[in-house]
């Protein structure tokens, strides 16, 4: 009988980051290898990766990475894996050339181990058998993935829903489903990320025919805010022009690389070449033939339209009768951010019409819909992923509602070790599995240290400190000079700036005056007398930094 581990480097009380490890016997299997984005709190971040020393440790294990879609939650972590993990990467044809672009732009120059899998495809290896299945989400060709052991099949859905009304690239192929629950499934890793809610989610063809509604109503400019790489929503738009005689200019490089991509590889249909336009002709057609599809930076279209509604978007500034219509759910984290945003719309002369307002729309499967996939898969037990830790209770209320016992449903936190023994998954210890910070080329190096210096800075700002000294004859050559930003208006605050001046050459010639000297120990006492003096006045902690130099 085959040892069988499973280990959530992420993807579990949290949403996004999706990253999971199949181990049977001494084989690793690595499902989907995903980022997320950064939480308010982490400033200046550009998005969070799994932890990979326990992959980088063992890579010669690792047989394969298997990816179920093409969006960043399952994706985007993968350039930072294959840098030291050289295993074979597959997908479907569409999320292996989305996951290439991901490789190109921060990955390894010569990493071309990518195939091409689709649901027919089984692949066998030592210690298991790889096949896959149909899902639907947002994007085309979505799989789930099977490892199948002989212990029963371990299944993971990657995220999903049913809609009964989705076209062939998109659809559920339900009787897979049923034969991978006919032969026996062990574990079934499954989304739940919209596990609590009960309502119905509207299907694709009521979205295609609201957007359209939308659009065919409206006089002027139509600004769609949309995620990149959600396809379906881009299709629609793409038709809802072509049928009203608009055209569609696309704005931002990741909805440019990821739909001409798509295009190309025939995932998104256009009647005509003609239906795109460059941003830079926009001023060759009227208001009225017209959509701008915003996709914003790494897929997240607000900021973007805050931009566009005070005047500092590089194409395009909202005007008096432009529709701006969201077509995305924004996240919990991002509603005070959208309530702004709507309201910098309102007063450029804009008016917003969101597609949740009519609407109940989500990519992922709500209660319904996953207790049908647990009836058709009967699974011996259940590791609810991919959401925060409320969703994955929801999630294993359901299970126990259709009559699964709740000693066979396992809540893992990041990083547990659940190993199969005779009485089913036991906890035996974890791995490292905290978030990893990318901020531009930095790969780690932004921690906590630094994230608490940057929301110092965001609210109290920087007060700086210059004094140059001769440690030999034990003067001070140059007087202290001190610069602020951030922290108080200068003008107004002149007589704050002297007396902290002053302060910082008393301290320095007492310290000048004894018999021992340390740089470190110096600075450290300009920062406590500076910092103390300055709550006193103003209540406030600025980041103090005392530049202290020497002359010989």
């Amino acid at each position: 009988m085959s040892d069988i581990k499973i280990i959530a480097l992420g993807g579990v009380r949290e949403n996004g980051k999706n990253f999971y490890i199949a181990e049977v016997n001494d084989s690793i299997f690595v499902l989907d290898a995903g980022l997320k984005y950064p939480e308010n709190e982490q400033l200046g971040v550009d998005f969070v990766v799994p932890n990979l020393d326990y992959l980088i440790e063992n890579k010669r294990r690792v047989q394969g990475i298997f990816l179920t879609h093409g969006h960043a939650d399952a994706i985007g972590a993968l350039p930072y894996l294959i840098s030291e993990v050289k295993a074979p990467v597959f997908g479907s044809e569409l999320t292996i050339e989305l996951a290439k672009l991901f490789v190109k732009n921060n990955g390894p120059k010569k990493f071309h181990n990518f195939h091409v899998v689709d649901s027919n495809t089984e692949i066998e290896f030592g210690d298991a058998v790889v096949s896959f299945f149909k899902t639907t989400h947002s994007i085309p060709e979505s799989l789930g993935v099977v490892v199948g052991t002989d212990q029963g099949n371990i299944v993971y859905t990657g995220d999903f829903k049913f809609d009964q009304a989705a076209r062939a690239a998109y659809k559920t192929d339900l009787g897979r489903l049923s034969e991978i629950g006919s032969e026996g499934v062990l574990a079934l890793l499954a989304d739940s990320a919209n596990a609590g809610s009960r309502v119905q989610t509207a299907s694709e063809s009521e979205v295609g025919k609201e957007i359209d509604s939308v659009i065919s109503d409206a006089d002027g400019r139509v600004i769609v805010a949309a995620v990149a790489s959600n396809l379906v929503r881009i299709q629609q738009v793409f038709d809802s022009a072509a049928d009203h005689g608009r055209r569609v200019v696309l704005t931002g490089f990741d909805a440019e690389n990821i739909v001409r991509t798509a295009i190309r590889l025939k995932k998104l249909r256009i009647a005509d070449e003609k239906l795109i336009v460059k941003p830079k002709d926009i001023g060759k057609f009227a208001d009225r033939e017209l959509i701008v599809l915003e996709a914003g930076r790494m897929g997240e279209p607000i900021n973007s339209l805050e931009k566009m509604a005070v005047g500092r978007h590089r194409y395009v500034q909202i005007k008096e009768g432009d529709l701006v219509y969201i077509v995305t759910t924004p996240s919990v984290a991002k509603e005070a951010v959208v309530a702004r945003v709507e309201n910098l719309i309102y007063k450029a002369g804009g008016s917003v019409k969101l597609i949740t307002q009519n609407l109940h729309v989500s990519g992922h499967a709500n209660a319904r819909d996953l207790q049908l996939l647990m009836n058709l898969l009967k699974p011996q037990y259940l590791f609810p992923v991919q959401g925060e830790y409320r969703d994955l209770a929801a999630h294993a209320e359901l299970a126990e509602e259709i009559g699964m016992f709740p000693e066979n449903i396992y809540i893992m936190k990041r990083g547990d070790i659940m190993t199969l023994g005779d009485q089913g998954f036991l906890h035996e210890g974890g791995v490292a599995a905290g978030d990893v910070m990318i901020d531009g080329n930095a790969i780690g190096d932004v921690g906590n240290i630094v994230l608490r210096d940057r929301k110092v800075l965001s609210e109290d700002g920087i007060f700086i400190v210059a004094i140059t000294v001769n440690k030999k004859e034990k003067k001070i050559v140059s007087r202290a000079k001190v610069n602020t930003r951030g922290f108080v208006y200068i003008k107004k605050s002149r007589d704050i700036l002297r007396e902290s001046a002053e302060l910082v050459n008393g301290a320095v010639a007492d310290y000048l005056a004894k018999d021992s000297f340390d740089w470190g120990e110096l600075k450290g006492i300009v920062r406590d007398e500076v910092g103390r003096f300055l709550f006193e006045q103003t209540k406030r902690r600025p980041a103090i930094l005392p530049v202290v130099m020497e002359v010989r």
